[in-house]
């Protein structure tokens, strides 16, 4: 069974993982498309261990192997992904959902990290990431409207790039003419971090309370905004800014528009929702009184969050607030992220 073929082995309807390990008593799989089971790989007489599976439908999926109860990555696929403090293998399948996850054969963006002060946080730099637009180097005088997406709890400001395949996705849309050339900022949303963990940093223990609502929305409007107006060509208007983001992303989207209802005109929580609270009502007839151009909310029938999701729909049904709530099947999970991403994305400073 071992080729010189690369792994995992696409062909014939089915995926086959491979993992040398000749002194292992035992190695096991598990993926995302089955993520509650870890699976025996068979051995062969190669000193190789194999499994297979029915290609699965076309998605992005993660992977790790277990060599005698010792976890690692596939060391055969260069393809990983980073959620946190996870690492994991990468299995992608084309098809027509999955199609914009990929590397835009023609014109791309760039990605660049950036640090900027947060006085908020009592910090002298803080990293986030910014995609800018194909072009954007070469059209010296365009402007551009700005996309602030948030991340989820357990991630950084890696995880759009790593998980979500934002780049990706934004390449893909452009080309296609399908959405309009835009500057997207994924700032870190946990106040007690400088940076993702991978850059050693040390932490402010003092600041990891729940999510820290409060002092992040005020960083982002107070302090984010300004410094990319200030850094890079966007377009310094409440029209040409969107906030939107996954789980606590999406608590901080619905937080930050509702306490700056001047800030952002295009609102995307995903996986969130909200209580019927006086809080959260005066919040949203906040974003009402001011104006807003999108409204736009998507969870899974089976994410922990869809009661508030529902929730907060209910809410906008009783403000008689315009929105969209699309609900899909699945749950709290990256393949329904990515696709949100995809959908509301053409929705955007259009």
């Amino acid at each position: 069974m071992a080729t010189e073929e690369g792994y995992p082995l696409i062909r014939d309807g089915r995926v086959t993982f491979r993992m040398e390990a000749p002194g292992a008593g035992r190695v096991e799989i598990c993926g995302s498309w089955d993520p509650e089971h870890w699976v025996d790989m068979q051995r062969g007489g190669d000193g190789f261990w194999y499994h297979s599976i029915p290609t699965p439908t076309p998605e992005i999926y993660s992977y790790n192997f277990s060599v005698d109860y010792n976890m690692t990555t596939d060391p055969s696929n260069p393809l990983t992904q980073r959620d946190g403090d996870r690492v994991m293998s990468m299995l992608m399948i084309r098809g027509k959902r999955s199609e914009d996850y990929f590397d835009c054969p023609s014109k791309r963006g760039t990605l660049r990290y950036e640090w900027y002060p947060s006085p908020t946080l009592s910090m002298d730099k803080r990293r986030l990431c910014v995609y800018l637009p194909p072009g954007y180097s070469f059209h010296i005088f365009r402007k551009y409207p700005v996309l602030y997406l948030l991340h989820g709890g357990g991630g950084d400001e890696t995880a759009w790039t790593s998980m979500g395949r934002a780049p990706q996705i934004l390449d893909n849309l452009i080309s296609k003419g399908k959405a309009v050339p835009m500057i997207v900022v994924m700032p870190n949303g946990n106040t007690f971090q400088r940076a993702a963990r991978e850059t050693g940093l040390p932490e402010e223990k003092e600041q990891k309370r729940p999510w820290n609502m409060g002092l992040f929305t005020k960083s982002l409007v107070k302090e984010i905004i300004p410094f990319i107006e200030g850094k890079f060509r966007a377009i310094p208007s409440k029209s040409c800014r969107a906030v939107g983001g996954l789980s606590m992303g999406g608590a901080q989207a619905i937080s930050a528009s509702g306490t700056y209802p001047d800030t952002f005109d295009y609102i995307f929580p995903l996986s969130m929702g909200s209580k019927d609270s006086d809080w959260a009502r005066e919040r949203l007839q906040r974003v009402k009184k001011k104006g807003y151009a999108l409204y736009w909310m998507a969870c899974g029938k089976d994410d922990s969050m869809f009661g508030g999701a529902c929730n907060l729909d209910r809410m906008l049904k009783e403000e008689r607030m315009r929105h969209t709530f699309k609900i899909s099947e699945g749950g709290h999970t990256w393949d329904n992220w990515r696709h949100y991403l995809d959908t509301v994305v053409p929705l955007l400073f259009k």
